[in-house]
C-alpha cells in the first residue's frame, strides 16, 4: 500500500511504484524488464524507486545457471579523447584478477555495455543497473562526478588514483611511488635524459609522472619540460611520440613510459630509426602486461598485482554495502629484464 502521501513503502507493489512514477503498471512492468519500449527517463526514475522502495525487481528477471549469491558489473568510462580501452590488456589482465575474486565469492560478473562520459551518465548507470554493486576501471575524467554520485550512493568501487578530496573508495596502485621507483633506477643505471611518455590528464598517468619529477628532483636533477611528451595508452602512440623526437633531434638516453604499451610502441620506434635498446636507449615501461615478457629486448617494467586487485575491489563491494569502504594503496615492484640494461 502506499502511505498517505502517496508514496510507495518498502516492499511495494507494482502498482504503487506506478502510482508515485506517475505511469501505468504496465510501464513499470516494462521497465523493471528494462523493455527497449520505455524511454531512459522513465526507465531511470521507476529503477529509482524500485530500489528506494526495495522491491524485489531481481524476483521478475530469469534465473542465473548457477544461483549466483549476487551480481557486480563492470563499466570502464570513456578515457579522455579516445575511444574505448576494454581490449587494453592491462584491463584484460585486472579483469581475470576481479573475475576469479567474484567467482569465489559466488557473484556473478557483468561487463556493462554503457560508456559514461559525465555525472548523468554515472546516475543512469547506478540507478537502471540490476547489479547488487558497480566497479569502475578508471575515473577518466570523472573524478568529481564520482564525488557527487557517492553523496547518495555507496554501492560502487572505483578502480584507480588516489586524490586526497576523494569521497569515494578506490583501489589502486601507488602511481606515484611506481613512476619515482622506475625513474631512480634509470638515473642509477647512469643515464642523464629521461624521457617521460605518458597522457598527463589521464589520473593514472599523472601521478606515475610525479614520481618521475620527484626522482629527478631528489638526485638533484633538473625537469626538462622537453623530455616530457604526451602518448595515451596504445603502442601507436607511444611510437608515434618516439618517431617524432628523435626527427626533430631531441636527444635522449632513456624512456620511462607510463604503461608498457607504450613503452612497446617506443621499443618499436628506436629499432625503426636504428636505435639499440638498451644500448643506446634504456627502457622501462609500466603494468607488467603479459607482453612485456614476450617483446625482444623483454621490457623492464612495473608491476602491479592484478589478482590482488581484484580481490579487494570485490571484497570492499561486497562486505561494505551501505557504507563506504576505506581506499587502499597496492605496493609496486620493479621486474628488471633486458630493456633497461640492467
Amino acid at each position: 500500500m502506499a502511505s498517505a502521501g502517496g508514496k510507495a513503502g518498502k516492499n511495494a507493489r507494482l502498482e504503487d511504484i506506478a502510482r508515485q512514477a506517475g505511469v501505468s503498471i504496465s510501464t513499470v512492468s516494462r521497465a523493471l524488464n528494462d523493455s527497449p519500449a520505455v524511454n531512459r527517463r522513465t526507465k531511470q526514475e521507476v529503477w529509482r524507486i524500485a530500489r528506494e522502495h526495495d522491491y524485489d525487481f531481481r524476483s521478475t528477471m530469469p534465473s542465473g545457471p548457477v544461483g549466483a549469491d549476487a551480481t557486480i558489473a563492470v563499466i570502464v568510462p570513456a578515457p579522455q579523447a579516445r575511444e574505448t580501452r576494454v581490449a587494453d590488456p592491462f584491463f584484460l589482465e585486472l579483469l581475470a584478477g576481479i573475475a576469479e575474486a567474484a567467482r569465489d565469492r559466488k557473484v556473478d560478473l557483468v561487463i556493462s555495455h554503457m560508456f559514461p562520459r559525465s555525472v548523468e551518465d554515472l546516475e543512469f548507470a547506478m540507478t537502471t543497473s540490476r547489479a547488487k554493486g558497480m566497479i569502475f576501471i578508471g575515473q577518466s575524467s570523472l573524478h568529481n562526478g564520482f564525488n557527487e554520485l557517492a553523496k547518495r550512493d555507496h554501492s560502487f568501487v572505483v578502480w584507480g588514483a588516489d586524490f586526497p578530496d576523494a569521497r569515494y573508495c578506490t583501489v589502486g596502485s601507488d602511481n606515484m611511488a611506481g613512476g619515482r621507483r622506475a625513474t631512480s633506477h634509470l638515473l642509477r643505471l647512469g643515464r642523464e635524459r629521461i624521457l617521460f611518455l605518458g597522457d598527463t590528464e589521464a589520473p593514472e598517468a599523472e601521478q606515475r609522472y610525479r614520481g618521475y619529477r620527484n626522482a629527478l628532483e631528489q638526485a638533484g636533477r633538473d625537469v626538462d619540460d622537453s623530455l616530457v611528451l604526451p602518448a595515451h595508452f596504445d603502442v601507436q602512440s607511444g611510437e608515434s611520440s618516439v618517431r617524432s623526437a628523435i626527427e626533430s633531434g631531441l636527444k635522449f638516453d632513456a624512456v620511462f613510459a607510463a604503461s608498457d604499451l607504450i613503452a612497446i610502441g617506443a621499443i618499436r620506434a628506436l629499432a625503426l630509426t636504428g636505435r639499440c635498446v638498451p644500448g643506446d636507449v634504456a627502457v622501462v615501461g609500466y603494468d607488467n602486461i603479459p607482453a612485456a615478457r614476450l617483446v625482444t629486448p623483454r621490457l623492464t617494467t612495473i608491476d602491479q598485482d592484478t589478482n590482488l586487485a581484484g580481490r579487494m575491489l570485490v571484497s570492499k563491494l561486497i562486505d561494505t554495502q551501505g557504507g563506504q569502504a576505506i581506499s587502499e594503496r597496492l605496493e609496486t615492484s620493479l621486474l628488471i629484464r633486458e630493456s633497461c640494461g640492467a
